[in-house]
């Protein structure tokens, strides 16, 4: 787009129409954007096509000059809702989020806002003030969430860059289940300031990235996005003896075997490329990744919903008992105990973090990067049963497993604050897209947004979804 638009084949307001158009055309079927602001973003288009007629470039009008973008309704765009799909939160009057007003700054011409669960709570993204948003692939199925509005209008063709948010999975899911692209990165290298409802501290572990359909383009955003030094362009890495480690078991998490094989496949095909490919068990202790990353991720729900933690508090005792006698991380026990935590539940659970994270350190002395699944499965269908705890989730093989398992492969990344950059690698055998993660060490994004592009200039990355409806 910047390109043609360089050439003068194409202008920003032409850009920013056809964006728009395809948005309302694909209304009653997808349901991705839930608001809109497009004059302002005329004016702004108009703008840039005149600075483009007297001669002047995207690189000195700005690195996203004149490119349409919607944004995930978490974060406030000034002139625009930012209701994380309450209807409470739509009179507030905000201005652009950090990362929002860094990607305006370069030029970026936001327009509109995509759908999200209610507090982007969810892995589906349906809310009572703007309904269900469907997967491109199949309307029968979530797009996830809760970037899954964001990860739809990708794949859909609405927009070409997104700005999402991360903290159970949410830029990594959407973009798995829609063949899309996503960085969650570093913790701490992106500013939250924005992300509603806005905080003045940084939630823990909640990291603000970008999406896209390339990796080439992640890169790009994030270089705007970032307040640390990324460069909004560089090479792929060299496939050809890159140590990459490739993680798919571990006995207490789910894989289904049809996203199983995909993975495999892309390894093989890596490894022919001459990538030193080695498959290893799982990095880390499970049980202690999971028991620190539920204690610290529901500890963050607690402190947001105060009538839930003092409901809970009566629980507290047997939940304890629970524990003791065997529950696992994803029980209602243990959501019971991060839910009513003390402060010295969540120091012990950040001093296993940081002791994982040590042992992350001393793996990527020897890999470069590690894969790993990004979910158990490929997109689910629409399940909107209240009690998300109660919800059941069906693989390929016939299995039957708990909705919280779509945390397994997300939370080594996010306990440790990692970078990850998710890429969609095939599709399997319903034709849904697979993707996986490639995560680096904490500072590394430079070096996951590299192998990533690598992979998927030999696999093929993103391909459209044929939206045959």
């Amino acid at each position: 787009m910047l390109r043609a638009m360089d050439r003068k084949q194409i202008g920003a307001l032409e850009l920013l129409d056809a964006s728009i158009a395809q948005s309302h055309r694909l209304t009653q079927k997808l349901n991705i954007v839930v608001a809109e602001d497009p004059e302002r973003a005329r004016a702004a288009a108009r703008a840039i096509d005149d600075r483009r007629a007297k001669g002047e470039t995207s690189e000195g009008i700005g690195l996203l000059a004149g490119v349409p973008m919607t944004v995930k309704d978490t974060f406030d765009v000034d002139g625009l809702p930012a209701s994380a799909g309450l209807k409470a939160y739509l009179g507030r009057a905000v201005g652009d989020a950090v990362a929002v007003g860094r990607a305006r700054t370069e030029g970026a011409l936001i327009w509109g806002k995509t759908n999200v669960p209610v507090m982007a709570g969810d892995w589906q993204s349906y809310n009572p003030l703007y309904g269900t948003t469907n997967n491109p692939w199949d309307l029968q199925r979530t797009p996830g969430g809760s970037s899954g509005g964001a990860a739809a209008a990708l794949a859909a063709g609405i927009t070409p860059l997104e700005i999402g948010a991360d903290l159970s999975g949410s830029l990594r899911i959407p973009a798995s289940f829609c063949g899309v692209c996503a960085h969650k990165p570093t913790y701490g290298i992106v500013s939250q300031r924005g992300l509603a409802p806005s905080r003045a501290a940084d939630i823990d572990m909640a990291v603000a990235g970008p999406m896209a359909r390339t990796v080439r383009d992640l890169r790009l955003l994030l270089s705007v996005m970032a307040q640390a030094p990324i460069p909004a362009r560089a090479p792929p890495a060299v496939l050809h003896g890159l140590k990459i480690a490739v993680w798919l078991d571990e006995p207490r998490f789910v894989l289904d075997p049809g996203v199983r094989r995909v993975v495999e496949a892309a390894a093989a095909d890596l490894s022919a490329e001459g990538a030193a490919l080695e498959t290893i068990q799982s990095p880390v202790d499970a049980d202690d990744l999971m028991f620190a990353y539920t204690l610290r991720l529901f500890s963050i729900l607690g402190a947001g919903s105060p009538a839930e933690r003092r409901r809970y508090e009566r629980l507290r005792g047997p939940a304890k008992w629970a524990v003791k006698r065997g529950a696992g991380p994803l029980s209602w026990a243990q959501g019971v105990l991060g839910y009513t935590a003390r402060h010295v539940d969540w120091l012990a659970a950040v001093e296993t973090s940081a002791k994982l994270e040590g042992v992350m350190g001393r793996l990527f002395e020897r890999y470069e990067v590690l894969i790993a699944p990004v979910a158990p499965i490929s997109a689910f269908p629409h399940d909107h049963r209240p009690s998300i705890i109660r919800r059941k989730l069906a693989s390929s093989d016939g299995r039957r497993f708990g909705y919280l398992h779509l945390m397994d492969w997300i939370a080594l990344a996010t306990v440790c604050g990692l970078p990850a950059t998710a890429i969609p690698i095939g599709t399997d055998a319903n034709g849904l897209p697979v993707g996986v993660q490639v995560i680096g060490p904490r500072g590394g994004d430079s070096k996951t947004l590299a192998v990533a592009q690598a992979i998927e200039e030999r696999l093929g990355g993103f391909r459209p979804p044929p939206m045959d409806f």
